[in-house]
């Protein structure tokens, strides 16, 4: 394998929206009450449910691109699946920093902002 670095972030990503997509499904109505509640005074206020539905979407199949690209890279040090793992993290995290910012909530959106530069840089470098 000659790109190891690219391989952690897949790795890194894979494990990041597993996790979050688990926590959502599993804890749905939990996760929807606090962002109802989180979204009260946006315009996202009557679209939480589908907003959410949305996310969860967009971190599984950022999810299975990225530990897709993971044995693509390890197998034939092919890029393609891990490219998209990375285009499809760095939209998923596109679409929650809309959400924290609308939400007014900057500590958040701070937040986002330390995952986002690690997934530009894995679009860059399977690029």
């Amino acid at each position: 394998m000659n790109n190891p670095a690219s391989f952690l972030i897949l790795v890194f990503f894979g494990i990041t929206y597993l996790q979050s997509s688990y926590e959502k499904l599993f804890y749905w109505e939990d996760n929807l009450n606090w962002l109802k509640g989180h979204f009260a005074q946006t315009r996202l206020k009557n679209h939480v449910k589908l907003a959410l539905i949305n996310l969860v979407i967009m971190e599984l199949i950022s999810t299975i691109l990225c530990f897709v690209g993971c044995v693509e890279l390890y197998v034939s040090n092919g890029r393609l699946f891990g490219f998209y793992g990375a285009i499809f993290s760095a939209i998923t995290l596109l679409m929650m920093l809309f959400g924290q910012r609308l939400a007014k909530d900057y500590d958040g959106a701070r937040t986002i902002v330390i995952y986002f530069i690690p997934a530009v840089m894995a679009v860059y470098w399977l690029n």
